[in-house]
Formats: structure tokens, sequence, C-alpha cells
């Protein structure tokens, strides 16, 4: 009955063909342990939805506990992995969604303007060129550019 299901179980839904769909239906029918994790996996995609930490941690909390009723060892282990990282986790809805890409862009930046400094013989003049490139300020008029 399971055969050719495990990309079906990994899928998201709507990314499913006709065919994957189909069956995804007729399992979903069976009351397999593998279909109550799917189902469970498939709840726990609600989480990321949640704008308040206080809603998405009661609701956190709450999948946690059914979880650990499944009777499931996988899910099981999973929640002891949640649970011990749920402030991290509460860490994300705190900060509104922001990701590490403007200090990611920063690093870029500084690699890139340090490279370009390589034959500067005082740090004052890498300072300078670090200045010019991440505050955008005006280049003074001078002998040479910081490309």
């Amino acid at each position: 009955m399971l055969t050719k299901s495990k990309y079906i179980f990994l899928k998201n839904p709507e990314n499913l063909t006709d065919d994957q769909a189909e069956k995804l239906s007729e399992l979903l029918g069976c009351n397999l342990r593998v279909v109550r994790a799917y189902l469970m996996k498939e709840d726990f995609e609600r989480f990321w939805e949640y704008k308040s930490a206080y809603w998405a941690g009661r609701f956190l909390d709450a999948w946690c506990t059914r979880a650990m009723r499944s009777k499931i060892e996988p899910m099981k282990k999973f929640v002891k992995m949640l649970r011990k990282h749920r402030e991290l986790l509460m860490n994300w809805f705190r900060s509104r969604g922001l990701s590490s890409g403007t200090v990611e862009g920063f690093n870029n930046k500084v690699k890139l303007t340090a490279r370009k400094a390589y034959g500067f013989q005082a740090v004052e003049s890498f300072k300078t060129a670090l200045f010019h490139a991440l505050g955008k300020l005006p280049e003074p008029k001078a002998t040479h550019r910081f490309w």
C-alpha cells in the first residue's frame, strides 16, 4: 500500500501531481501511523502563519502535547527538539520575520572592500574605504578612488 509514496508525504500538497494527489487521498482513508504523522506535519505548518508570539507559543504547546500523545516515536523525538529550542522559535515571531540578510549583505560589502583595499599601507585608509563603501559617504577629490 505504501510503495512509491515516500515523496507524496514529503511534498507540499499543492505541488503534488494528479496521480500523487489521488494516491494521497487513498492513503488518507487508512489509519496508518505514517498517515497520522503526515497529518501532524501538515498541521504544524500553521505555526508559521501566526503573527503573534503569544498565539504561536500556545499553538506550539498544544501541538507538542498532541504529538507526544500520538505514540509515534519519531514525532516524540521531534517534539523534544522543539521544546528544547522553543525560545529560539519564538524569537522568529518577536523579530517579526526579519532575517539576517541585511547583516550578510554588509559582510559581503566589507569583504569586497577589503579585497579592493589590499594594497593599502595604513589601516586608516582601509577604514576610510569602509566608511565610503558602507555609509555611502561622498568621496573626496583625491589622487585615487575606492572602487
